[in-house]
Order: C-alpha cells, then sequence, then structure tokens
C-alpha cells in the first residue's frame, strides 16, 4: 500500500500535511507522535473510513476509493475504541464479525484463536463481565480468524499485560513473515524487529 501526499484539517487546524509513504509485503510500519498529532486520524484515512484533506492511498496501484470491494477484502481495520457487543460472549462476538464482513467462521477456529489470546474458560462468558484486557484479547483474536494481508492496528497493545504484548508480538511476527503488512501506533514498545517508523508533529 502507498499514501501520497497525504494531509489531515481538523476546524482550522493542519493535523499532518505532505506524507508520503510505501510499504511492500512483509514490511510493517510504527505510526509515532503526541496526543492529537493525527495518528488516529491518519489510520482511519489509510483505512478508508475517512477522507484526506489532500493527497490519495493507494492498494495494488489503485486508489482505495476505486478499489471497493477489493481493499475492503484484503483490510483488517481494529480502531481503539473498536466496539463489542457487551451482552455476546467472546465466541458470538467473533462469529458475528465474520459474518458482518461476510465470511465463514466455524466455532471450532474461533474457539482455538480465543483460547490462543488467554480466554479459555472464558469463551461464553458475557463481554460485559470480561476486564478490559480481556475485551481487547477478545477484538485481537480477529487477527487470528479473518484472513486479510493488511492489518491496520490503533493502539493494540492497550490494556495488555506482559504475556498478552509478547504474544501480539509472535502474532505479527507471523503475519509479516507470510508477507503480509502493518501499520500500528502504539504508546508501549513494540515486540517486533525491523519495523518502519513514520513520526507525526503537526503543523500548525
Amino acid at each position: 500500500m502507498s499514501a501520497h501526499d497525504l494531509a489531515c484539517v481538523r476546524g482550522h487546524r493542519t493535523l499532518f500535511e505532505h506524507i508520503h509513504f510505501t510499504l511492500t509485503a512483509g514490511e510493517w510500519m510504527y505510526l509515532r507522535g503526541s496526543n492529537g498529532a493525527g495518528k488516529t486520524s491518519m489510520l482511519r484515512q489509510l483505512a478508508g473510513l475517512a477522507h484526506p484533506a489532500a493527497g490519495s492511498v493507494r492498494w495494488n496501484d489503485e486508489d482505495i476509493r476505486e478499489a471497493g470491494d477489493a481493499y475492503r477484502e484484503a483490510l483488517l481495520f481494529l480502531g481503539h475504541h473498536s466496539a463489542l457487543k457487551e451482552d455476546l460472549t467472546p465466541l458470538e462476538n467473533l462469529c458475528l464479525a465474520a459474518a458482518l464482513d461476510g465470511h465463514a467462521l466455524d466455532e471450532a477456529t474461533a474457539l482455538v484463536a480465543l483460547r490462543r489470546f488467554g480466554l479459555k474458560g472464558r469463551e461464553e462468558l458475557p463481554v460485559k463481565f470480561l476486564s478490559q484486557g480481556q475485551r481487547r484479547r477478545v477484538l485481537l483474536s480477529r487477527l487470528l480468524t479473518r484472513k486479510a494481508s493488511l492489518w491496520i492496528l490503533d493502539e493494540p497493545l492497550a490494556a495488555l499485560d506482559t504475556r498478552a504484548v509478547d504474544l501480539l508480538g509472535e502474532v505479527l511476527a507471523d503475519h509479516v513473515g507470510r508477507g503480509g503488512i502493518a501499520i500500528l501506533t502504539s504508546h508501549q514498545t513494540i515486540p517486533l524487529p525491523g519495523g518502519r517508523e513514520l513520526m507525526l508533529e503537526g503543523v500548525a
């Protein structure tokens, strides 16, 4: 994927501008910046959920607005505040997310993903009874059930303990090692070597 002269304006404030980068298969990027620098806004632009004030995002040399379903099929976006249905169980949430994406997900595969992320024994417990860290693990389980070549993750390490952080590092390494692309933000050290770094510093 690539970004070309991206800019973001909020009200009378320019959060960032003239952002360019290209990521190819097997590469990942760490998006950094202070609070309010526009990290989440950029991720939303890259995911096609917000229109840039200037510039474009391309996938396979095609503007993502033109790529349409092909881009959505290739993308898995997990926002910092991605919602879970609190009255549903982790298992039901995973299956619902897959159905909304238009993908079949069998219960056995979903259970394996949840258990890998340390949720064994909580698969059938309503999400409203889970801690913030456990809820984050439910969301991250989608990385194992949704086959996507591009992962865009906003603060995926939030509320995770050390063991879960290390596990996420393993999952990211496997994704990148198989030719996937990942873009993520974090206020913590990301347990994955070799990433590129893009710093947003604000311009106005």
